[in-house]
């Protein structure tokens, strides 16, 4: 006897129309538009989101700085690295309390931010641009509703 085959979480004709699917090729989307407009600042979009970051959550430790950006320590440290080689954000030699090194911009870091932002903010507005004023609200919280099915909060 052979196994049942799973049932699919809601209907769908193939797997492009599941939500999974949809939700990859709207972020693919969103990070292929965000590296076109960031290119022309010298920045990649985990660049631009650490100085994003950094500009609302100054002295951030590179772990929490890892976590909100969606990437590993490792490769956190990679993109931190870059930016403090550029001059667009600091770091102590070593930490006051405990062993978290606190990262700040530079103006040089500030200046790359501020220039960059109208580009990104154009691309998210291109985005939502798709979804009528009184959606957002719903679309909003359906979405933050998936990642805390899944564990994220």
């Amino acid at each position: 006897m052979g196994e049942e085959k799973p049932v699919p979480p809601h209907a769908a004709a193939d797997v492009t129309e599941h939500v999974g699917y949809r939700l990859k090729r709207a972020a693919a989307a969103l990070r292929s538009a965000m590296d076109q407009v960031l290119r022309e600042y010298g920045l990649t979009v985990p660049q631009y989101s650490c100085l994003e970051l950094l500009d609302e959550q100054p002295g951030i430790s590179g772990s929490d700085l890892a976590r909100s950006t969606f990437v590993t320590r490792q490769s956190s440290a990679v993109v931190l690295r870059g930016l403090q080689e550029a001059g667009l954000v600091a770091r102590p030699a070593a930490a006051e309390h405990g062993r978290a090194l606190p990262v700040h911009l530079t103006a040089a870091g500030l200046a790359k931010l501020e220039a960059a932002r109208g580009a990104v903010y154009a691309v998210e507005r291109r985005m939502i641009g798709a979804i009528p004023n009184h959606r957002m609200e719903a679309l909003l919280g359906d979405l933050d509703r998936m990642a805390a099915a899944l564990g994220e909060s």
